[in-house]
């Protein structure tokens, strides 16, 4: 297993991921976002296959994780976890003080997920999420070396 940047060549698979893990996916027209300056992305490999993804959006500081998404057939594996850190360690070589991100309440994996990285429940989001409707937990980490 392996992580590294997302490039314009991996989008298709990507794309073909997201509509095998969430109701309403980014298009690929919508993942290119990832690779501008303003974001950043990254995949995880296994045997040559994308087999999870995530993605960051930055602002002065702090980093909005976008989405993480595991393929069904590798979850509870640690490819997300090794997505995570991944896109931990980028924001932390980019100053970053804080990375926040969105999670359904009802995803109780994720949710562990990223407690078990630091993560906190800092607010509810209501109906943030379609397909279904659901409320979504705002999730906040501190890095190191920043003040809350």
């Amino acid at each position: 297993m392996t992580v590294e940047k997302l490039t314009v060549e991996h989008l298709s698979a990507v794309a073909d991921l997201e509509m095998q893990c969430f109701a309403d996916p980014w298009s690929e027209k919508a993942l290119e976002l990832l690779l501008t300056d303003g974001a950043y992305g990254a995949i995880c490999l296994q045997d040559g296959c994308i087999v999870a993804y995530g993605g960051i959006l930055w602002a002065p500081d702090e980093g909005q994780i976008t989405n993480i998404a595991t393929h069904p057939d590798h979850r509870r594996c640690g490819m997300g976890a090794a997505v995570l850190e991944h896109l931990i360690a980028v924001a932390r070589s980019r100053g970053c003080e804080q990375l926040s991100l969105e999670a359904r309440v009802s995803n109780t994996p994720a949710i562990a997920l990223y407690e078990r990285y630091g993560f906190l429940k800092m607010g509810l989001r209501r109906g943030f999420y379609k397909h279904p409707t659901e409320d979504a937990y705002v999730m906040c980490l501190q890095l190191e070396g920043t003040k809350i």
